[in-house]
């Protein structure tokens, strides 16, 4: 009878067990099924808090084994836009653990994003609600907000950035496709004694199918981000511009192409650097143009021929800038100048002169 007794109370715990190990694989299923949702009620309300904006996610994936979960179809908008074009559209973004710094001790956050889209809308921007515009930092806190750790790596794959004024005849739009972008060590996971110890690269094609490549470096752990960048956009035809210089000059291209180089340093909020757009091979006066915009592109065209580099066929000049940021200004008297020096003097190369460094706008702030 002991035996049995025995027996029987081995049988119990057993069976006690094994429920008490089910019951906890059930609710770790169920709380596994159920995370998406909780994740993407979380993300839904911190957009639906931004103030003058409404944004929405559809999905939510999760992907414990890997630390990670992606967002899908997050797109925002200012409440009073004029227009249906997402401000932010952003179809998947995965956000993870980035392992290779959580061996050496840091738990940070790496972004990549797929075809994502900035539109910004000038008419869109202007709206307001109760007559108080809306800031910058209400969307770009609230976005941050959306990942749980610090962000050290940040990609962008097959992006589009754009800003366009759609009340005009006709609309003006400017616009980058095929943006690929890197940023790396933004937290400063991996120390050094660089000022500005975060990489950056990026490419794109612009209105007019022109090359644009930025490289640079860039202190992102500070309110105002100290930077050293250059630029520069290559072989973009001058005539997709032409709403634009017809708009506000009054003038068309029949053809042509147009470089611009520029190199940028920014050390605690004072701003050194410069833009060189050059202008190649271009004529103005269309077949089409009427009487009085013939005689006027003729004008214009008279200065432009004077002006321009007979060996080279650019006209071209250099806009100096500097100041605070609240202040920069771009020097109009070397910049006209500096149209005559192409033209009569000596020919600006075609590329970035890499005569800005990131100490020239730390020492003035010394000064």
């Amino acid at each position: 009878m002991k035996k049995n007794s025995h027996n029987s109370k081995r049988k119990f715990y057993k069976k006690k067990r094994f429920k008490i190990i089910a019951s906890i694989i059930i609710l770790l299923v169920i709380a596994r099924l159920a995370l998406p949702y909780i994740v993407k009620n979380y993300v839904n309300k911190t957009l639906a808090n931004i103030p003058e904006y409404y944004g929405h996610v559809e999905d939510i994936d999760i992907s414990l084994y890997r630390g990670a979960y992606t967002i899908k179809d997050l797109y925002l908008n200012k409440v009073n836009a004029k227009s249906q074009v997402p401000f932010l559209n952003f179809p998947k973004t995965d956000i993870s653990i980035e392992w290779k710094s959580l061996f050496k001790g840091s738990i940070v956050s790496e972004i990549i994003m797929y075809n994502p889209e900035v539109t910004y809308i000038l008419e869109d921007q202007e709206a307001t609600v109760n007559g108080e515009q809306a800031e910058l930092d209400d969307w770009t806190t609230a976005i941050t907000d959306l990942v749980p750790l610090e962000i050290n790596h940040f990609e962008v794959h097959n992006g589009k950035v754009g800003i366009a004024q759609i009340t005009t005849e006709p609309s003006l739009d400017l616009y980058m496709d095929d943006v690929e972008f890197t940023a790396e060590n933004l937290r400063n996971v991996v120390e050094n004694n660089n000022k500005l110890p975060s990489p950056i690269s990026g490419s794109g094609v612009s209105i007019g199918n022109g090359n644009f490549n930025i490289n640079g470096a860039i202190n992102l752990i500070k309110t105002i981000p100290d930077l050293d960048i250059d630029f520069e956009l290559t072989n973009a035809s001058v005539t997709s511009v032409n709403d634009f210089t017809r708009h506000y000059g009054g003038i068309d291209f029949e053809y042509g192409n147009i470089d611009v180089f520029g190199e940028i340093a920014i050390a605690n909020s004072y701003l050194k650097g410069y833009i060189k757009p050059m202008l190649k091979d271009s004529k103005l006066i269309g077949k089409d143009d009427g009487i009085l915009s013939t005689i006027w592109e003729g004008f214009v065209g008279l200065f432009k021929f004077i002006l321009k580099n007979q060996g080279t066929k650019t006209l071209a000049t250099k806009v100096p800038l500097e100041g605070d940021l609240s202040n920069v200004n771009a020097g109009i008297f070397p910049t006209i100048i500096n149209i005559f020096e192409n033209g009569w003097i000596k020919a600006f190369k075609t590329e970035v002169d890499k005569d800005i460094k990131f100490n020239d706008a730390l020492n003035n702030t010394k000064k």
